[in-house]
């Protein structure tokens, strides 16, 4: 993997916790304002959408260096919707950079003629 690849799929890792944090809080706001007198949801509409804005444009990239198959572009877009997916999204990326330097070590090691 090139340094540009692991650098988007670094940044679509770093932005999806934030943003399922960001969409719980919203869900929070949305409740409290129905039920409460507290209105934050003009604030964390707007992290939230710039958050969800960034990860789009990182998953867009990673996509594209990473070329990844059309149904991982599809999972990782899905997770950004679901209100605790970037969390899952975060995880498996997470997992997928360790297996590439453990792989990568492997290969520079003589251990894999991969």
């Amino acid at each position: 993997m090139d340094l540009k690849t692991a650098s988007a799929l670094r940044r679509l890792r770093l932005v999806s916790a934030p943003e399922a944090v960001s969409f719980l809080l919203l869900l929070v706001c949305s409740v409290l304002k129905r039920t409460t007198d507290f209105n934050a949801v003009p604030v964390m509409g707007a992290v939230h959408g710039i958050l969800f804005v960034l990860y789009v444009i990182f998953w867009a990239d990673a996509w594209n260096r990473a070329k990844w198959s059309l149904g991982t572009a599809a999972l990782y877009f899905v997770l950004s919707v679901l209100p605790t997916g970037g969390f899952f999204a975060e995880r498996r990326l997470k997992r997928a950079a360790e297996d590439e330097v453990i792989a990568s070590r492997a290969r520079r090691e003589g251990v894999v003629g991969a």
